[in-house]
């Protein structure tokens, strides 16, 4: 395997062929999971204004196709009571209004944040639960379904051939993963579903090498998978870098993040909320719900981790806060514009910044985040969020210094580890449970 397989380009300039030709069609804004927006944000000579909606439902991600056409998706927070739903609903980028709202979707039952995504052929995608829908992008009416492996997945990608791959989600000792790939138009499954060696949590991650092969990453258990993409289905092939052993005092890596030379992750992710979600069936409906919190101590001793795997499969790890019991429910950001990686540690509190090339940490800053950021590499600003006293606070920080440049109350009450999204116009889109808001900074 040649170094070059791993000069990830960027997500911006070089989006995947599968999705709508908009800025942010997909979670994180492209297959690599670089989480990096367009333009700058400039918060610091700017004064925020904030629109926030209260929907009742667990909102998870935002995407846009055509200018003005924005789209959220997520399921209902049903952990008890009656059976819970997908939903997408578009919705005006101003006012948060709805415009739309598709029928409920099926999920088999289960409860767990999947994904939405606007492909190249025009159509919202989204992937719930157990099962998979193809939805009109105007009045969100159900164009195809397809019910998937009996269990919650996590993730959803276009790939350049336009053909669609999720995977269901497996915590350590529940046996392996399956990875599966549809075809767009009519969701027919193209090859057989692999099924991995280990389970998986973490949502997957693709690429391009400049050699032309497509490949998807999946973080499992144990080790980091790659498979690639062939005409007749999915091949696992020998980067498998192994980031913990069973024996760890370690919990499990959440998404890789694709970007500069590595595959990114961070690890400890397999927080007791996440625990009892994925450890009743369907996932997340309970008689007597427990307390589901990731503020909750962890089980494991081992300090939050930040991990590097380079193109030789040598995995580099830093602990930025080596603080015993670390953990988080979202995964890195790294900025190869600015040579710099952001950690966090979402159980303990605090955000780091790591130089890239050293592996050494440069910063921290004590704050709360949960979510999965976004940062404007032309600007150097990240944007997170700081649970703090009962608020989910907006931070704007300085990428190469760690210098908070603005915090602002996004009028949510609940934190989880959703997913922000960069708009156009210096602005961001949150979504958490039960709240829907944007933030622009004039």
């Amino acid at each position: 395997m040649a170094v070059a397989d791993f000069a990830f380009p960027l997500d911006r300039p070089r989006p995947c062929g599968g999705y709508w030709p908009s800025h942010w069609p997909a979670e994180c804004g492209g297959n690599r999971r670089q989480k990096a927006a367009v333009g700058r944000l400039d918060a610091r000579s700017g004064t925020a204004a904030v629109t926030t909606r209260s929907t009742g439902r667990w909102d998870v991600m935002v995407v846009t196709r055509e200018p003005g056409e924005w789209y959220v998706g997520g399921t209902m927070p049903a952990f008890t009571g009656p059976p819970p739903h997908g939903w997408v609903e578009r919705f005006d980028p101003v006012t948060l209004e709805a415009l739309a709202v598709s029928p409920a979707l099926p999920c088999g039952d289960h409860v767990w944040c999947g994904a939405i995504l606007v492909h190249r052929n025009g159509c919202v995608y989204s992937v719930n639960g157990s099962y998979l829908h193809r939805l009109d992008p105007i009045d969100l009416h159900i164009e195809s379904e397809r019910a998937l492996v009996d269990c919650s997945h996590n993730g959803l990608l276009a790939l350049s051939d336009g053909t669609l791959v999720t995977k269901d989600l497996r915590l350590e000792g529940q046996g392996p993963t399956t990875v599966s790939r549809f075809d767009p138009e009519t969701l027919e499954p193209v090859g057989d579903p692999i099924v991995l060696p280990e389970g998986s949590m973490g949502r997957i991650a693709a690429d391009v090498d400049p050699f032309g092969v497509e490949h998807v990453y999946v973080p499992g258990a144990e080790h980091l998978l790659r498979l690639r993409v062939e005409p007749a289905g999915l091949v696992l092939d020998d980067f498998q870098p192994r980031y913990r052993t069973p024996a760890s005092e370690q919990g499990l890596a959440w998404d890789a993040c694709l970007s500069g030379d590595a595959v990114w992750v961070m690890d400890n992710g397999d927080v007791p909320s996440v625990r009892h979600i994925h450890t009743t069936f369907p996932n997340g409906r309970f008689d007597d719900p427990p307390f589901l919190s990731w503020r909750q101590p962890v089980p494991w001793r081992g300090p939050q981790r930040l991990l590097r795997a380079g193109a030789d499969g040598k995995v580099r790890e830093v602990a930025p806060f080596g603080t015993p019991g670390g953990g988080i429910i979202a995964p890195p950001v790294v900025v190869p514009e600015r040579r710099i990686a952001i950690a966090w540690d979402s159980v303990n509190g605090g955000l780091a910044g790591v130089a890239i090339d050293e592996m050494e940490v440069r910063w921290q800053l004590d704050v709360r985040p949960s979510m999965q950021p976004v940062v404007f590499p032309d600007s150097g600003e990240l944007v997170t969020n700081d649970f703090c006293d009962g608020v989910d606070w907006l931070v704007v920080v300085d990428v190469e210094t760690g210098e908070l440049l603005d915090r602002v109350d996004t009028g949510s009450r609940i934190a989880n580890g959703m997913f922000l999204t960069a708009g156009l116009e210096r602005d961001v889109y949150y979504c958490s449970t039960l709240t829907l808001a944007r933030v622009a900074w004039r």
